[in-house]
């Protein structure tokens, strides 16, 4: 099954780019800008990634960020997870990126995505992997912060295809943003979110209907509204499954009790992805061979996923169904 998963044609619909900061690019940039982070170590800070809650897990991801001054350190940044997925098969990357967390500090927002955009250019030309940029909104900031961020984008619309939603979910629900996604609406952004992860059913039912998402980023506790479930599958909504970051972040305390496999027998769309993978111990690969063990997926049920990976991508047609026909090729073989 492993040598199976790896050779498997896919995309990685759910990716922040921040959190695929390994410890060792994050002190070799924090040397090269000079800047102190309170490890003694490589072990030490790997040691750190240990959490209770997503809470938790912010708390470090932003701190890292920290280091992440110039074009170059996001070039880096976004190259190194680049080079991971030619390794492991990925054809397409949907990256989410998280311009407030530098903005505050006084990074430009250009700085933050020509590094990111020049990454994607080059990747593209050295591994053939087609990406495309999400724009997330801390929700733990204000929507009046995030308006700020809509407009700091617009002379680099060219290079976003999407915003997203991202950040603390508990006490911060979709609602607070329905005004600056209808804004990014207008400007031609399409809109998504995270949902359900630590917020319940009705942060759901809230991203559905007030932000209009045509993706649902986790979605775990959808499970908990039997008419939520009905619809999802009526709109024909897919969600961005992150079976490690889950079990890092206590969403399922054992991965035999994640609901991946609950999900596709209710007809639900569900892609596996990595999420933060330099916090939670594993690539897109590690993900579908840990929730293949787990939930004893077959390879009908892997090329089930790695279809709707592609399927429920934001790509054009054209390019989902060259994309899909490696699937069928090789599933076929």
């Amino acid at each position: 099954m492993e040598n199976f998963i790896k050779n498997l044609p896919k995309a990685e619909l759910h990716l922040h780019i921040e959190g695929t900061f390994e410890p060792e690019l994050m002190f070799e940039i924090a040397k090269r800008n000079n800047i102190d982070i309170p490890y003694a170590s490589v072990y030490e800070l790997k040691k750190a990634y240990a959490f209770d809650c997503l809470q938790d897990f912010l708390d470090i991801y932003y701190q890292g960020a920290e280091v992440l001054l110039h074009e170059r350190d996001f070039f880096d940044l976004t190259f190194a997870y680049l080079e991971k997925c030619a390794e492991q098969n990925v054809r397409h990357a949907e990256i989410m990126f998280d311009p407030q967390t530098h903005t505050e500090r006084g990074v430009s927002f250009e700085t933050v995505i020509t590094g990111i955009h020049k990454a994607c250019v080059v990747a593209e030309k050295e591994f053939g992997i087609s990406t495309l940029l999400i724009m997330s909104y801390l929700r733990h900031l204000s929507e009046e912060d995030a308006f700020k961020t809509l407009e700091e984008s617009l002379p680099f619309k060219k290079w976003i295809t999407a915003v997203g939603l991202d950040s603390s979910e508990k006490g911060n629900p979709p609602s607070k943003f329905k005004r600056v996604f209808e804004a990014s609406v207008a400007e031609g952004y399409i809109p998504l979110a995270h949902a359900g992860e630590e917020g319940d059913a009705d942060y759901v039912w809230e991203a559905l209907d007030l932000l209009h998402i045509v993706r649902i980023d986790h979605g775990n506790n959808s499970l908990q509204d039997e008419s939520l479930v009905r619809e999802i599958v009526k709109r024909d909504l897919a969600l961005t499954v992150c079976p490690m970051s889950n079990l890092a972040l206590k969403v399922v305390q054992d991965l035999r009790e994640h609901p991946l496999k609950k999900m596709m027998s209710l007809g639900m769309k569900v892609t596996v992805n990595s999420d933060d993978p330099a916090y939670f111990g594993g690539q897109v690969n590690q993900n579908f061979m840990a929730i293949q063990r787990a939930l004893d997926l077959s390879k009908e049920d892997l090329c089930e996923l790695a279809r709707n990976s592609f399927q429920y991508s934001l790509l054009d047609q054209k390019t989902k169904n060259s994309f899909l026909s490696e699937v069928e090729n090789y599933c076929a073989a």
